[in-house]
């Protein structure tokens, strides 16, 4: 979570078992976009899920949403896969993102 002047600017969930990580929402305020928030939060739990000794940090995002999977790749995530119309309003489907973390680590990238 990133706060700025009391206001919340940013936060990012994400839930980990043993082997993995799924990143459950990674949010950044509109009038704060573009300013690194969202990659420091990413960037944080990628070396939380280094030192957990996770295997790997798996995501879904929206087709249209370009600046996310852009984030996600420049941080060493592959697209692995497509879940059909599983967005609704409007309906969209879902690309797969996952980053393998085992032996790598935020730096190497």
């Amino acid at each position: 979570m990133i706060e700025d002047e009391g206001a919340l600017r940013a936060f990012l969930i994400a839930r980990f078992s043993q082997a993995e990580c799924e990143l459950e929402n990674l949010v950044v305020a509109a009038t704060h976009r573009r300013r690194g928030f969202g990659t420091n939060l990413l960037t944080s739990l990628i070396a939380s899920a280094g030192q957990r000794n996770v295997g790997r940090i798996f995501l879904e995002v929206r087709e249209s949403n370009m600046s996310a999977r852009l984030l996600y790749e420049k941080l060493g995530f592959q697209l692995s896969g497509r879940r059909k119309a599983y967005y609704r309003d409007p309906q969209e489907d879902a690309f797969i993102f996952v980053l393998n973390c085992t032996g790598s680590s935020a730096d190497n990238r």
